[in-house]
């Protein structure tokens, strides 16, 4: 079996591929021989002028792509490649499927196996880059996934202890992170890329215009702000001098703060507050708080909602181009399945 580690070879700048180690993705640099970097180079160019994905898709796109190059460059060497899977349509499938095999047997950090949705994505980047240099897209079967069910979201006591983690602790910036991702859904890559005129308030009222997603803009959306996340802005932007244009939130230099940045600063708060990571070892992040502010809509609890609110608005609240997705929250939770059970009739 051949794994990811691959030696230093040619000349070439090494690929960055840091990242969640949850995922089993290598948070480690990775040196490509010449031909496999000047490969992944130009993926990466085709895929921002040939399509239309957001950036975060794009870079996991590229982080993907350059850990099966490496994985690909170390079964070059030990001569475990059967012809060339760049000219040979056969050898790139059965290259393709030796490499899934390969990924069925690694385990993260936590000493798990890498979920079918892992797995499947990272063939997704490979059918991308294949298709992409005109090679086409390889025959290999996907992971069978499991029933879908609803996304992580925080039960009512973890998401107070962390809202008042975040009212004592948090800064002006870091507090307006937090409230956009659980009182407006927002995604962390949407908020970190909020202009100051994005922001319109008033004493009563406020809303928030957000970008679309991909690399024509996507579809834009007019988000209502909850008095929280309101008061939250009105404080960080007078710590900012009420400025009419430029970044929302910022880093030290003035320029606005990167996603992995924003991510951590909800992590920290994270971990402070208690949250760890859920059942099903997935960590907490941004995420989970739009997870939960999609949840509270669809199921009517919590500050946001105190009835259930139709689908259909969820969904534009939260940008999604496929109800489906706002679907998943209304999923019974493995709490709720085991709540069920308790209402049967037992005879003592």
């Amino acid at each position: 079996m051949i794994s990811g580690n691959t030696p230093p070879v040619g000349g070439q700048p090494p690929v960055s591929t840091s990242g969640n180690t949850r995922t089993g993705r290598p948070s480690r640099t990775l040196d490509l021989p010449d031909d496999l970097a000047d490969e992944h180079r130009a993926f990466g160019e085709k895929l921002a002028a040939s399509t239309d994905l957001g950036t975060a898709t794009r870079d996991k796109y590229r982080r993907n792509a350059a850990h099966f190059l490496a994985w690909l460059a170390q079964a070059r060497e030990a001569g475990a490649l059967d012809g060339d899977p760049l000219c040979d349509a056969a050898a790139r499938d059965w290259a393709v499927r030796d490499y899934r095999r390969t990924l069925k047997n690694t385990r993260t950090a936590r000493g798990t196996h890498l979920s079918a949705a892992t797995i499947n994505n990272r063939l997704a980047a490979i059918d991308a880059f294949f298709a992409l240099r005109g090679s086409g897209r390889p025959d290999v079967v996907r992971e069978h996934l499991a029933r879908p069910s609803a996304p992580r979201a925080l039960e009512a006591r973890a998401k107070l202890r962390f809202l008042r983690t975040v009212a004592r602790d948090a800064s002006a910036r870091d507090r307006v992170i937090c409230h956009l991702a659980y009182y407006t859904g927002l995604r962390i890559a949407e908020i970190v890329a909020l202009d100051a005129a994005d922001i319109r308030l008033s004493a009563r009222r406020g809303s928030v215009r957000v970008r679309g997603k991909g690399r024509l803009g996507g579809k834009d959306r007019t988000v209502p702000l909850h008095a929280e996340a309101r008061a939250s802005l009105e404080l960080l932007l007078d710590e900012l001098g009420r400025p009419a244009a430029g970044p929302l939130v910022r880093n030290r230099d003035g320029q606005a703060l990167s996603t992995r940045a924003a991510n951590a600063v909800v992590c920290e708060l994270g971990s402070a507050a208690g949250i760890g990571p859920g059942d099903d070892g997935e960590a907490f992040g941004p995420h989970v708080l739009r997870h939960t502010f999609g949840t509270d809509l669809v199921r009517g609890c919590g500050d946001l909602a105190k009835e259930p609110v139709d689908l259909v608005t969820v969904a534009e609240l939260m940008g999604h181009a496929d109800i489906n997705t706002t679907r998943r929250y209304a999923l019974p939770t493995e709490a709720d399945k085991a709540a069920a059970l308790e209402v049967l009739t037992v005879d003592r």
